[in-house]
Parts: C-alpha cells; structure tokens; sequence
C-alpha cells in the first residue's frame, strides 16, 4: 500500500511490523525502541517529541521524553518498525482534517506531517478504571499513523448513536468523534461472571479499533509458568 509521500507494506501474522519505504527530503518518526532494521543509508536522530515541553509533557505523563526521527540520503529508504508484544500493526491514514485517540502503548510510527502529542481523559471514572489510566495520544495531521496492539485488531464504523460496550482496556485506538466513557456491570457480575467490574462504552459516530489482548492479559497469562525463585 502506499500514501502520496510513502511505501509501506505490513508483513507477518501474529507477529506484524511495518515495512516503510520513503524518500530524501521525508522524515519518519517512532517510539523509542520500535526500530527492527533500516537499510544503510538511512541515519536516525533521536530527539524530544514536540520539542522540549513536549518531551517534558510526555515524560511526566510516563511516557518516553524521545522520540526517533529516521532521514534517508542519497536515494530511497527502508526503516522497519514492530510493536513490543506479539499482535498486529494498522495503518491509520489521517488527512483530510481526522483526529485519532490512541491508548499510550498504541502509537508505533509516523510521517513527520503527523503531530503526536498527549491527551488526558474528560473523566476521572474513565482514568481509574479503563485500564490504560489517564493518559491516551491524540494524532492528527496531513499523514499516516501506524499503530500496533497485542493479539488481532477488529475494526467497527460505529453510526450516530450507535453504543459498543468493550472489556476494559481491549480498545486500542478511536476518531475523535466516538465519545468513550466508562459503565459498571454491577458487583454480582464483577464477583462471579468473571467480566470485572467495568466496560467501555464506545459512542459514535466514528471508528473504533479493538485488540484482542492486552498487556496485563498476557502478562498474567505467562506469570504462571515463571521460575519460581523463592
């Protein structure tokens, strides 16, 4: 697939990165870390994302002050990027004036026409039990976004008024139209329906992408077969 400035295509199943191909003149940037390879005469910078106060707002907020921004001299070139757990990678295309919500482990790659800064939940029920806590990612700008979750996306176009109820933290990314608010499922279905105690509810209109998995799902489900150390 391609946009009007890159190349890119997304490679694997259950282990997915993105393959970006661009040129002289263009910059791509990422999360610190999420660099798998690039060809040679691709030469990386790592700097503050949105600057100082915005490197400054993103430390605060638990995420990391750097950003790595990816140039290419003399010809075309190829940078790699995968999320940090097993999943999938989606690209995201923003122009023509969308804005996205990302939870703050979603956010891969970007073109440098992407503006990534930090977003805080409008409520407080929704910062302490969705599960990703108060801080989300909001995109918008003239580009494309690459996202990455844990296990299999599934995307819904909800309509106006159109309600998706989500297990907590299961949502990896929303257009900024889709209202999200937190619903509890009452204690008795807390206590023996195994769901816990609360949902998302995701409103449209809008699009919404949910992951299958979850960090602290899979971190669960491998704490049973750790060394056990004493």
């Amino acid at each position: 697939m391609s946009g009007d400035t890159i190349k890119y295509s997304i490679t694997g199943d259950n282990l997915q990165f993105v393959n970006i191909e661009f040129m002289p003149g263009e910059m791509i940037y990422s999360e610190a870390g999420s660099m798998i390879y690039m060809s040679g005469n691709v030469r990386l910078e790592t700097k503050a994302a949105g600057g100082l106060m915005g490197g400054l707002k993103r430390a605060v907020s638990g995420e990391s002050f750097f950003v790595t921004n990816f140039y290419a001299d003399g010809g075309p070139g190829l940078v790699g990027f995968g999320g940090n757990v097993p999943g999938k990678v989606m690209a995201i295309d923003l122009r023509g004036g969308r804005q996205w919500m990302l939870q703050k482990t979603a956010f891969l790659a970007a073109e440098a026409q992407v503006n990534l800064d930090i977003a805080f939940q409008r409520k407080f029920g929704a910062a302490l039990f969705g599960g990703e806590g108060l801080v989300l990612q909001r995109v918008q700008g003239e580009g494309t976004v690459f996202i990455s979750g844990a296990g299999d996306f599934i995307e819904y176009n909800l309509l106006p008024g159109q309600v998706m109820k989500v297990s907590t933290a299961n949502v990896a990314a929303w257009e900024a139209s889709v209202s999200y608010d937190i619903q509890s499922l009452g204690i008795k279905t807390a206590l023996f329906g195994g769901e816990g105690l609360f949902v998302t509810t995701m409103t449209g209109p809008g699009r919404i992408v949910l992951q299958s998995m979850t960090l602290s799902k899979l971190a669960n489900s491998i704490v049973p077969f750790l060394p056990n150390r004493g």
